[in-house]
């Protein structure tokens, strides 16, 4: 009975993930939304901070950041076989349906029917990223050094593209990385140091 269910809740989450893997256009940061409205709003398997959390150790970690999701969310649920059944359900779609179009590559782009449904579902990604990262923005913490951060990386995002600056995307996260860390190390000293004056 125990390992009915425990298959039972595995097979939940293949499910689960198959059907993102099957509807989302776009790659991961499109697929963010609704992973949120999955994994935060229905299942309750994280909070919002958590969540957040969870997409900047994806973003940061190798790979695709779709694949680390569902690898960190099926090992949270379920350990490492979790992990394989998240991870299985999320690319079997893509590698189902990128290898039938492959075969059918010339007759599936010359379809007009299919060539125009590609241009609005390319108009749609657009909206779920930038609802995805409007979400983020609304759990950020927002605190002064943070926002700052944001903003910085914005207007240097725009500025590189503008002048034709090479400054990979890499460079932004292991930066932001970095100050993330700096703060939290300052915070630490000044905790420490106001337990010491409290002792005193």
């Amino acid at each position: 009975c125990i390992m009915k269910n425990r298959f039972m809740e595995l097979l939940k989450l293949f499910c689960a993930f198959f059907k993102i893997g099957m509807f989302t256009f776009g790659g991961g940061y499109a697929m963010i939304a609704i992973l949120d409205n999955e994994f935060v709003n229905k299942r309750k398997f994280f909070t919002k901070e958590e969540f957040l959390d969870l997409i900047a150790i994806c973003e940061s970690t190798p790979g695709p950041i779709a694949i680390n999701m569902a690898t960190f969310i099926g090992y949270k649920n379920n350990k490492i076989i979790g992990s394989i059944f998240a991870t299985l359900g999320v690319i079997l779609p893509a590698f189902l349906i990128i290898s039938l179009i492959a075969y059918f590559i010339k007759d599936f782009l010359a379809i007009e029917l299919v060539a125009n449904a590609f241009k609005g579902i390319k108009a749609g990604i657009v909206v779920l990223i930038l609802f995805s990262g409007f979400n983020m923005f609304k759990a950020l913490n927002k605190r002064i050094i943070w926002i700052i951060v944001f903003v910085a990386v914005i207007f240097l995002m725009i500025l590189f593209e503008f002048i034709g600056f090479e400054f990979s995307s890499i460079y932004f996260i292991l930066i932001g990385g970095l100050i993330g860390y700096i703060v939290f190390l300052i915070d630490q000293y000044k905790e420490k140091t106001k337990q010491e004056e409290v002792k005193e």
